[in-house]
C-alpha cells in the first residue's frame, strides 16, 4: 500500500504537476478576456502571426511560475530557455486553434453570450449588467465583436485539447503493469568494495589523462563560477557611543508622530451630484446652485442628497463617498476636498460627471499623550541614531574602498570586521552573504565576465547588514580546459583503473551466484554481506544501488540470488536479490487502482496531445 503511495506522489505525479508547460498553461478564463493588438511579429504559424507582446506576456506567466519554485531568486533562472519554451506554447495553441476551426470545433453566438452572462465579473445583483459589460469592453480596448470572436477561438481550442487529453486510451493491462512494477517488493543483500586497497600504486599518464578528458569531456562541464574576496559590516560591530537620547529628541519626534497621526485622518466625504445625462449643462448648473442656496438656508446636507443627488449609491447614505481616495473624480474635486474646513459645504464644482456639492468632515481623533509615547519614542530615536551611525559610517568606509580599490581598509577601520574568501561560488551558492540576490548581481554581471576586478561599491543585504566585494576570478560556464581539469580527470582515471580491478576480483563471486547456492557462495567469497531488507521502487535506496536491484531477474529457484553490481564514487557495491515478491499489487483495493488508472490516464491524454501537436508542426509552415 505505502508504495503506491509513493507513486502517487512520485514520478508520475511529478510529470502531472508540470502540465502547466503545456500550451493548455495558455488556456484558461483570463485568456478569453485579454486582448490582443498587432505589433511586431515573433513567429508566423501558417500565416497566422503571434506577437512580441503576445510573447512577452506568455513569458512573463512562465517566469512568474518557475519563481515561486526557486523562491523569487530571478538568478537561478534562465531566461532564454523560459521564452523559448513560452515561444513554443504559443506555437502549439496557434496549431490547436487552427486545427480546431478546420474540424468545425465553434459554438454558436448564442452559447457565447450565454457564457458572458454568467460571468461575475459582468452581474450586479445577481443580474447581467451591460454597463458592467461595456466598461470591461472600454477598458480592455475591444469592441463586443472582438471579443466574441476571441471567446469562440479559445473555446475551441479548449475543446479541441480536451477531447484528445480526456479520451486517451489505457488498457487494464497497462495499468496492471504499471501497478506491478511500482508494488514489487525485493529482498536485498548488499557487500560494499571500499577502492582505496585498489588504488594504491595506481598511477595515470600524461597520455590516459588526455585521452580520458576527451573522451569524457562531458564530464568536465562547469557553471559559470567566481573566486571572490568580501568583508560584511554589520550594526552589531559599531561602537555604542552617541547614542544617548535627550529630551529634545524626544519632543522632535513625538511633534511628528502627532503629525502623522493627523496626516492618517481620513476625511469623511460627502458629495451631492447633478449630472447632465437628463439635462444640459445649463439646467444642471442651475440645479446645483439652487440646491447649494438651499443647504445655506437651512436645509440638511443628507436630506438634499436623498432628493436631488443623481449619484444612487450615496443618495441614501446621506451623500457620503464610500472609500473616497483623491483621483476618484478629478483634480478639481479633490482641490475643493482640501480646501475645505471641517464640516464646510462647496459651492458647485464641475467635473466630467457633472456638479458636485461637496462636504468634508475630519473625525475627532484623541491622540496619545507625550508621556504616554515616552518609552516607544525613546526606543525609536534609539533605533534611529543607531542607524544613522550605521550609515554615515558605511557611506564614509564606502568611499576608501572605492578610492584605494582594497578592502583591508574596513578590517582596519572597523575592530571584528574580516576580509573571508570563497572560491567557486556558483549562482546556486548558498553562502549567507554571497547568496543574497543583489550580491550575485554583482558576482556575476556583464563588468566581471569582461575583467572587471575592482572592489565593490557597498551592497545592501537583505537583512540590513551591508557588504563589500572583490572578484579576483571568473571562471566562464562550459568545459574546463584540459589544464584546469588535470587533476579531476586523473583521480577519474585511477578510480576507473581501480573500478575495474575490483570488479575483476569479484567476477568468481558473480559467476557462482549463478549456479551456487548463496550461502556456499558468500561463505567462500571472503566478503560480508549485509541484509539491506525488502524494498520497493523510490524507497529511500541510493539511485544507482536501486537501479541495480530492479534491472537483474528474480532469482531462478529458491536458495540461488540474482546479483549484479552499482557504482558508487569511491566504492563498488554488490547487488543480490534472494526473493522478489510481486503480489502486493493484487491486494490493492479497488479505488486505488482506480486513482492509479485516472492519473495514467491523464498522463497519456498529455503524451496523445504533445504527439498531436508535434504532428500540426511538422506539417506547418512556421517563419
Amino acid at each position: 500500500m505505502e508504495s503506491f503511495r509513493t507513486l502517487i506522489k512520485g514520478w508520475l505525479g511529478k510529470v502531472l504537476l508540470v502540465l502547466f508547460l503545456t500550451p493548455l498553461a495558455l488556456v484558461g478564463i483570463e485568456g478569453y478576456f485579454s486582448g490582443s493588438n498587432k505589433a511586431d511579429v515573433a513567429k508566423s504559424v501558417n500565416g497566422q502571426d503571434i506577437s512580441n507582446k503576445e510573447l512577452e506576456s506568455a513569458t512573463k506567466n512562465y517566469k512568474d511560475q518557475y519563481l515561486s519554485l526557486v523562491k523569487g531568486d530571478e538568478s537561478l533562472l534562465n531566461l532564454p530557455v523560459i521564452q523559448e519554451k513560452a515561444l513554443d506554447a504559443l506555437v502549439a495553441r496557434s496549431l490547436l486553434q487552427q486545427q480546431a476551426e478546420k474540424l468545425g470545433l465553434t459554438l454558436s453566438d448564442v452559447q457565447l453570450e450565454q457564457m458572458l452572462a454568467q460571468q461575475p465579473s459582468f452581474q450586479e445583483n445577481g443580474q447581467f449588467s451591460q454597463k458592467l459589460y461595456e466598461n470591461y469592453l472600454r477598458s480592455v480596448g475591444m469592441t463586443n465583436q472582438a471579443l466574441i470572436a476571441s471567446l469562440r477561438q479559445d473555446h475551441a481550442l479548449k475543446m479541441i485539447s480536451t477531447s484528445l487529453m480526456d479520451y486517451a486510451l489505457v488498457s487494464k493491462s497497462d495499468v496492471q503493469q504499471l501497478a506491478n512494477l511500482q508494488t514489487e517488493q525485493r529482498t536485498l543483500h548488499l557487500a560494499s568494495i571500499k577502492l582505496d586497497d585498489y588504488k594504491k600504486g595506481v598511477t595515470a599518464s600524461n597520455q590516459e589523462i588526455t585521452d580520458y578528458y576527451n573522451k569524457h569531456k562531458n564530464e568536465f562541464k562547469q557553471v559559470a563560477s567566481v573566486d571572490v574576496d568580501y568583508v560584511v559590516l554589520t550594526p552589531a560591530l559599531l561602537p555604542k557611543t552617541n547614542l544617548a537620547v535627550t529630551e529634545a529628541d524626544l519632543q522632535q519626534a513625538y511633534t511628528a508622530f502627532v503629525d502623522e497621526q493627523k496626516k492618517a485622518i481620513k476625511r469623511q466625504v460627502k458629495h451631492i451630484l447633478i449630472t447632465t445625462d437628463a439635462r444640459d449643462d445649463a439646467a444642471a448648473q442651475k440645479l446645483a446652485n439652487d440646491v447649494y442656496a438651499k443647504i445655506q438656508a437651512g436645509m440638511t446636507f443628507a436630506d438634499a442628497a436623498a432628493q436631488f443627488s443623481d449619484d444612487p449609491t450615496s443618495k441614501t447614505q446621506g451623500g457620503l463617498v464610500d472609500a473616497y481616495a483623491p483621483g476618484a473624480f478629478s483634480a478639481d474635486f479633490d482641490n475643493a476636498v482640501n480646501a475645505l474646513k471641517n464640516g464646510e459645504i462647496s459651492k458647485p464644482v464641475k467635473t466630467q460627471y457633472g456638479y458636485h456639492i461637496i462636504e468634508a468632515e475630519s473625525p475627532m481623533v484623541k491622540l496619545p499623550s507625550f508621556e504616554s509615547e515616552k518609552a516607544r519614542l525613546t526606543a525609536e530615536v534609539e533605533k534611529s541614531k543607531a542607524a544613522n551611525l550605521f550609515s554615515d559610517t558605511v557611506n564614509n568606509l564606502n568611499e576608501m574602498v572605492v578610492g584605494s580599490d582594497s578592502l583591508d581598509v574596513v578590517a582596519q577601520e572597523v575592530k571584528g570586521a574580516r576580509i573571508e574568501s570563497a572560491n567557486d561560488v556558483t549562482l546556486t551558492t548558498d553562502n549567507p552573504y554571497l547568496s543574497d540576490l543583489s550580491v550575485k548581481a554583482k558576482l556575476f554581471n556583464d563588468d566581471v565576465k569582461n575583467g572587471d576586478r575592482n572592489a565593490s561599491s557597498n551592497i545592501q543585504l537583505a537583512n540590513g547588514d551591508t557588504v563589500w566585494i572583490k572578484v579576483r576570478n571568473y571562471h566562464a560556464a562550459g568545459v574546463k580546459p584540459l589544464e584546469q581539469a588535470t587533476a579531476e580527470v586523473k583521480a577519474k582515471v585511477i578510480e576507473a583503473k581501480a573500478y575495474k580491478a575490483a570488479q575483476a576480483k569479484i567476477a568468481t563471486i558473480l559467476a557462482d551466484f549463478k549456479t551456487q547456492p548463496a550461502a556456499q557462495v558468500v561463505a567462500k567469497s571472503q566478503v560480508t554481506f549485509e541484509n539491506a531488507g525488502t524494498f520497493a521502487r523510490s524507497q529511500g535506496l541510493k539511485r544507482p544501488i536501486e537501479r541495480a536491484a530492479f534491472s537483474i531477474p528474480a532469482p531462478s529457484k529458491e536458495g540461488l540470488w540474482s546479483a549484479t553490481t552499482a557504482k558508487l564514487p569511491n566504492e563498488l557495491v554488490i547487488v543480490a536479490v534472494s526473493n522478489v515478491n510481486s503480489s502486493v499489487a493484487s491486494t490493492l483495493p479497488a479505488e486505488q487502482l482506480q486513482e492509479l488508472n485516472k492519473l495514467y490516464q491523464q498522463f497519456r491524454g498529455q503524451q496523445v496531445l504533445e504527439d498531436y501537436t508535434e504532428y500540426l508542426k511538422s506539417q506547418a509552415k512556421i517563419k
